[in-house]
């Protein structure tokens, strides 16, 4: 049983070991001259100078950057965004049948981000008045008299509070406006796409 078991085990490691010196490797420089060596070449290094090693480091092919290359990397880039196109497009017929469908479907997706807003809103609105109350405590305490340390402490921290409220309204409203430029954006393709469909 043991032998059978340490047999299994040889055979796993040896598998693994020629697995892992048989795989190929590259190597290019970057776009800040620097060597890099990996089993696969980013695409944005496909037009550069690849060595293509072996096991052992040793060069097996040199390749050289080909004439028309970066057109043809174009146009590759071309198709893809072209088939994505389309298969937005065909989303999009699949999943409305009208426009008053898309503005359904965005005032739903509005309905979270406003409560978010609304939200924010009352938030500010407390922390608001906090702020004015150790304002007040503070420009009661007299002249002359130093305010007190744990109201300074009060107001630094509702300031903050009052300044991070603040990013995240920004954030929420970004996020609307977001939201209905997104579906803008589609019901502006669903007149085309129902257009092109009518012709």
């Amino acid at each position: 049983m043991i032998k059978y078991f340490i047999l299994f085990i040889s055979l796993v490691l040896g598998a693994a070991f020629s697995l892992g010196v048989t795989a190929d490797t590259y190597q290019w420089k970057d776009d800040k001259g620097v060597t890099q060596i990996d089993e696969f070449v980013p695409p944005e290094y496909a037009n550069k100078v690849i060595k293509h090693l072996d096991s052992k480091g040793r060069v097996i092919q040199d390749k050289k950057p080909e004439a028309g290359s970066n057109n043809s990397e174009a146009k590759t880039a071309d198709q893809k965004l072209a088939a994505e196109q389309r298969r937005k497009d065909k989303a999009l017929l699949n999943t409305y049948s009208n426009e008053k469908e898309i503005d359904l479907a965005r005032d739903r997706n509005l309905q979270l981000v406003e409560a978010r807003i609304k939200n924010i809103e009352e938030m500010q609105k407390s922390a608001q008045e906090n702020l004015n109350s150790y304002r007040k405590e503070a420009k009661e305490t007299g002249a002359g008299k130093a305010i007190p340390a744990s109201v300074q402490a009060d107001i630094s921290a509702a300031e903050n509070k009052m300044a991070k409220l603040k990013q995240d309204m920004d954030v929420a409203k970004a996020k609307a406006d977001s939201v209905r430029a997104a579906f803008e954006a589609d019901k502006v393709r669903y007149r085309e796409l129902i257009g092109e469909t009518k012709k």
